[in-house]
């Protein structure tokens, strides 16, 4: 296994009212404030939000370092605002309206996709791994099709939206499936029928560009990496530090694969999106789809660490197999983002309590 491919992370993060948990129209005050302590927040779709990108990074450590120095700056941004900056999928509150950021593509989104612009607040995590060629990212891409519920289990993290239990674990994920352009991608031959793929979405208007394919893997519309967007944005710095080590690990062995030229598995589309939705159902502490076994289900825990000793080889080149072992275990113990919000939650039904325990999470940086 040749070489560590770099590995970038950017986090989207909800901006709420201190007092009642409600999203606010704050991102360009945030943006500003955070811009005089050197971190460049980016402004999402809706002006409730902020997007933080961290540098390239070579290690989890350099990673967890580069997270906890951006979410840290740009919560105390947000204080400045009278705001929490919160890690969180979806706003726990019943939101009056999602004012969209006053840029020309995103007014030209709204004006194309109506309601499915202005309806959003979702926040998600993106994490970008280098790859040599945007061939090898499709390859990368259809190799990575089958691990992407166990992923979104792992971060699920929306299950308390607009003052209920969703009765899902990560909710957003079942809101982003209205864009005509989300969830697992279809399995792509080569480069020119991604491309030709993506022109099509283009004519039919359901992408205005090349930032709207939203496919939970995709090659970087804008760098040389492979891009994986299917996690809920995680409630912690460590469980980002975990899904993104994952992620890495992950490509190493499928780049690995391609070279060999190893044969990968072609699910249908079908059972991709039925093993996403038992995901976004159940999440980190429930029952996940085992595609190898016709869709048996299984806990996804147990999914999970199989997946880590499947990824092993790569892990222990990057010196991190003890530690995603570990920190699965320490999160499935101590709980996700989702399992936390329900925890909050049942202790009275009340969304403060929600947005308490989501904000501590936040900036929770162990």
């Amino acid at each position: 296994m040749k070489g560590h491919p770099t590995v970038g992370v950017e986090e989207e993060f909800l901006l709420v009212d201190r007092q009642s948990g409600e999203p606010v129209a704050r991102n360009r005050a945030v943006a500003h404030d955070a811009a005089t302590q050197g971190v460049e927040l980016q402004l999402e779709l809706t002006s409730c939000q902020v997007e933080t990108t961290t540098a390239v990074t070579s290690t989890s450590s350099e990673l967890h370092a580069e997270l906890t120095r951006l979410r840290r700056i740009t919560a105390a941004a947000a204080a400045n605002q009278q705001a929490h900056l919160l890690a969180v999928a979806l706003p726990p509150t019943v939101p009056h309206a999602f004012p969209v950021t006053t840029t020309p593509r995103y007014r030209r989104m709204a004006d194309h996709f109506g309601m499915l612009a202005h309806e959003q607040g979702i926040c998600g995590c993106h994490v970008h791994v280098a790859v040599p060629s945007r061939e090898s990212a499709i390859d990368v891409s259809n190799r990575l099709r089958p691990m992407l519920h166990l992923l979104l289990a792992l971060t699920a993290n929306s299950a308390v939206y607009r003052n209920a239990d969703s009765g899902y674990a990560s909710y957003r994920s079942m809101l982003w499936t209205r864009w005509p352009s989300s969830g697992p991608p279809p399995y792509f031959e080569s480069t020119g029928r991604y491309d030709t793929t993506v022109e099509t979405l283009r004519r039919a208007g359901a992408v205005l560009d090349d930032g709207m394919v939203y496919w939970d893997v995709r090659p970087s519309a804008h760098f040389p990496t492979v891009e994986v967007r299917v996690a809920d944005v995680p409630a912690t710095v460590a469980e980002t530090v975990l899904v993104a080590t994952i992620i890495r690990a992950a490509v190493m062995c499928a780049l690995e694969a391609q070279e060999r030229g190893d044969p990968m598995p072609r699910y249908p589309d079908c059972v991709l999106r039925a093993a996403n939705w038992r995901a976004a159902h159940d999440g980190l502490d429930g029952q996940a789809a085992d595609l190898a076994d016709n869709c048996s289900t299984v806990p996804a825990q147990v999914l999970l660490m199989r997946l880590i000793e499947h990824l092993r080889p790569a892990l222990e080149l990057l010196g991190d197999y003890d530690m995603a072992r570990e920190e699965l275990t320490r999160i499935a113990e101590q709980g996700n983002g989702a399992m936390r919000q329900r925890r909050a939650w049942t202790r009275g039904e009340k969304v403060t309590d929600v947005i308490s325990e989501l904000a501590t999470a936040t900036t929770t940086f162990k």
